[in-house]
């Protein structure tokens, strides 16, 4: 069984800009691209999980998600970083759908689709909903401590201040 990290993306992996649907607008955050060359090297899976609430508000369609997704990954391609598989909850919050974060719906599936051991892998966030999906779906998980206030840390097993610290603290409790 392979391991995996779990990624949410506005506020983890790119600048949270509310309802992102212009690729022109992508701001990798710092020390993204150095920390998922280390998890590549480390041979994990990379996954994005996302609520993209925007589709179901009306405010875009959801072919600009796609779009931006793929300006991501062709930000990320020149330094030998793919992610296996991108899932997002196009759904409005009260919608009641299965897919939406805190959700371990998506986790379950890529656990499904690509043969993952989730005891072995991490979740990566910015907000409560994100360590809540990583502990639902029995992931470790991680919490970047941004512009959102944390309220469940009983929920996060590492509270940082950056993304390359959460990957060095996945590199040092990864269980091969």
């Amino acid at each position: 069984m392979k391991k995996a990290v779990f990624l949410d993306r506005d506020g983890t992996l790119i600048k949270d800009k509310q309802h992102l649907c212009d690729p022109k607008k992508i701001d990798l955050l710092h020390g993204v691209i150095e920390g998922l060359q280390k998890l590549r090297e480390k041979d994990f899976l990379l996954f994005i999980i996302t609520n993209q609430s925007g589709i179901g508000r009306g405010l875009f369609p959801e072919s600009s998600v796609h779009n931006v997704h793929a300006a991501l990954q062709k930000k990320l391609e020149p330094h030998g970083i793919l992610f296996t598989d991108i899932f997002f909850c196009p759904h409005h919050p009260d919608d009641g759908c299965i897919c939406r974060k805190p959700s371990p719906h998506f986790v379950r599936l890529a656990e499904q689709k690509h043969d993952i051991n989730l005891s072995k892998s991490f979740f990566i966030g910015d907000k409560d909903i994100d360590a809540e999906t990583g502990k639902n779906a029995g992931t470790k998980t991680i919490c970047i401590q941004g512009s959102y206030n944390i309220a469940q840390t009983h929920l996060i097993d590492f509270l940082t201040c950056d993304f390359l610290s959460g990957v060095e603290w996945i590199l040092e409790h990864d269980q091969q």
